[in-house]
This record gives structure tokens, sequence and C-alpha cells, in this order.
């Protein structure tokens, strides 16, 4: 995960998959910062995600090595397990995704520096044909993750993921599994969810 053919990017229109938004990435070729393969040799499972994000966290070459800026989150594209998509990201005081889902990847983040906040719904949304929809009480989580704290998520997790400081950039590691088909893009006003946009690949890398 360190070498010099990594892909960084700062502010624009468009965020990076791990939990991705707020700047436009280049694609280059990913550093290694592990083993390109699952313990099994099979398809990575959110666990085995979770322990790579984990560990890539302890690299202090690796997190040094990102560049930060003061205005958009940066990251470098990184090799994850068995086939999976893995970034590296830098988030600046005040910085977030909004709320956003995976589609049918599975994942894993977790905070090499600095602290995150995660709010996330536990409520499956459906999965197309929908435009508007209104959440019922109770659906709500809330999580700080501090420096070393991570964790895993099913398909279809929907959540935002924030940098509450306002003084000190947050640096986070994540991996997905497949590589991501797409992120759908939402907004929130009280208990009304809206679709505000799907985007591919092609958006972000």
């Amino acid at each position: 995960m360190s070498s010099a053919h990594s892909a960084v990017a700062t502010a624009g229109s468009v965020s990076p998959p791990p939990s991705p938004v707020s700047s436009a990435a280049s694609s280059a070729s990913p550093v290694s910062a592990a083993s390109s393969t699952s313990a099994s040799g099979a398809s990575p499972t959110s666990g085995e995600l979770l322990e790579f994000v984990r560990r890539t966290a302890r690299d202090e070459a690796l997190i040094a090595s990102l560049p930060l800026d003061p205005e958009g989150r940066t990251w470098i594209r990184l090799d994850g397990p068995g086939g999976s998509e893995s970034w590296l990201i830098g988030w600046p005081p005040g910085t977030g995704t909004g709320w956003h889902d995976h589609a049918d990847s599975i994942g894993a983040f977790t905070t090499a520096a600095g602290a995150l906040r995660e709010h996330s719904l536990v409520v499956r949304l459906p999965t197309d044909g929908w435009k508007t929809l209104e959440l019922t009480d109770g659906v709500d989580r809330s999580r700080e993750l501090a420096t070393g704290q991570g964790r895993a998520f099913g398909r279809n997790h929907v959540h935002e993921v924030l940098n509450e400081s306002e003084d000190a950039h947050a640096i986070s590691v994540h991996a997905y599994y497949p590589p991501l088909p797409r992120i759908r893009r939402f907004s929130r006003t009280g208990a009304v969810l809206r679709l505000e946009q799907t985007e591919s690949p092609e958006d972000w890398q």
C-alpha cells in the first residue's frame, strides 16, 4: 500500500466508494497492502475484510503516506483480500459522505487516525422502483469510531460517515466485496429518505 503507483484525488463532485463522497478520483494502479487472497482462498467474508482493514490501519508508514488536504477528502486505492476493493481515505474536519448504500457488496472500515461518526439505518431498503420512503421509528443507530475501532456490515447497508472534529483530520481504511457495482446516494429530511442518484464505478475511478 505504499508504492508510488497510488491514486490520490482531492476536491471534486464525486467520492471514492469506500464510504465515499466529496472528491473526484483518478484511476491508477492500486497500492498493495497485504495478501490479495482471503485466508480460505474463497470470497472474503465481512469478518475477513474487518481484519484486513484493522491490520492495514496499523501500518504507520502507509497512513503517513496519505496526502491530506484542508478542503476535501483524499484517498489512495489499495489491494484488498480475495479480489476486494479497498481504500485509504483522509477526512478534513467537518467533512462526510452523506447518506448512501453499497448495493450488493459487503464491507468493513476502521479509523486509523482521529475519530469518525457513523449514522446508520437498521432497515433494508427496496432494491429498485422507489424515489421516496418514510422511515419508521427506531431504525436509526449512531456510533463513534475512535482510532483503532471499526465495523463490518452486510449487503445494502445504509449509512453516512462524518468527521465531526472542528480542527483535526481523520484517516480510515475501507474494504468491499465484491468491488462496488454502484452506490446509491440519498438525502434525508426527518423520517423521509429520498433517492437522489445512483453512481457507477466510472463516476469515482
